[in-house]
C-alpha cells in the first residue's frame, strides 16, 4: 500500500495543512518504530505501523480547526471517524480501524453519551497491538507544536479532558511500551 498516494488524493502538495499533517504523522511513526524496535517480543507489523501513523489523522481535513489549516464543516473530535470512512472507501479497513480508535486514549461508549459527544454510541477503542502504539505515540505530539516532543506527564495532563479511564490506559501503555 502507497500511503503517500492516498494523502495525495486528498491534500494539496503545497498546502500548510499537508505540511502539519505530514510532520505530525512522520513523529508519530518514529516513536511507533522506536517502540516496536525496543520491543522486538511484541512482534509488531513494522510495514503497518508506518502506514497507519502515517494515515492516523488522515480526517483532519474535512474539519474545522482554522488554527491548523482545517476548514472543512465537521467538529474536530470527529476527525478519526471522518479518517476511517475515507479508508474504507479506499479498501483499508485496518488502517481505518486505528483513525476511529485514537483520539484520546481511545473513547468508550460511556465517554462519549457521557460528554454528549457527535459520535455514535459505541466504544472506539484500540485493541490491537498496533493499535494501542499507535494512539499511544499519538498522545506525544500536537499538531499545532510540531517541533516539540510533549513528556509523559504533559501527554497524561492533555488526555485529562477526555476522562480519568484513558488516563488510566495510557498510564499501562507506558508500563508496556518504554
Amino acid at each position: 500500500m502507497n500511503y503517500q498516494a492516498i494523502l495525495d488524493k486528498y491534500y494539496k502538495e503545497d498546502s500548510p495543512l499537508r505540511h502539519i499533517l505530514l510532520t505530525h504523522s512522520q513523529s508519530v511513526a518514529q516513536k511507533a518504530l522506536q517502540i516496536a524496535f525496543n520491543h522486538p517480543e511484541l512482534d509488531l507489523d513494522l510495514d503497518f505501523l508506518k502506514e497507519a501513523a502515517m494515515l492516523h489523522d488522515i480526517g483532519v481535513i474535512r474539519c474545522d480547526a482554522p488554527g491548523i489549516h482545517c476548514f472543512g464543516d465537521e467538529p474536530y473530535i470527529l476527525h478519526g471517524r471522518l479518517g476511517a470512512e475515507m479508508l474504507r472507501a479506499e479498501g483499508f479497513p485496518r488502517h481505518a480501524r486505528v483513525c476511529e480508535r485514537h483520539t484520546g486514549a481511545g473513547l468508550t461508549e460511556q465517554d462519549i453519551v457521557g460528554q454528549n459527544l457527535p459520535l455514535p454510541h459505541q466504544d472506539f477503542l484500540p485493541e490491537t497491538l498496533e493499535e494501542q502504539v499507535i494512539c499511544y505515540a499519538d498522545k506525544f505530539f500536537s499538531k499545532t507544536r510540531l517541533d516539540r516532543e510533549k513528556t509523559i506527564e504533559q501527554a497524561k495532563n492533555s488526555l485529562a479532558k477526555f476522562g480519568e479511564e484513558g488516563v488510566v490506559r495510557f498510564c499501562r501503555w507506558v508500563q508496556l511500551f518504554n
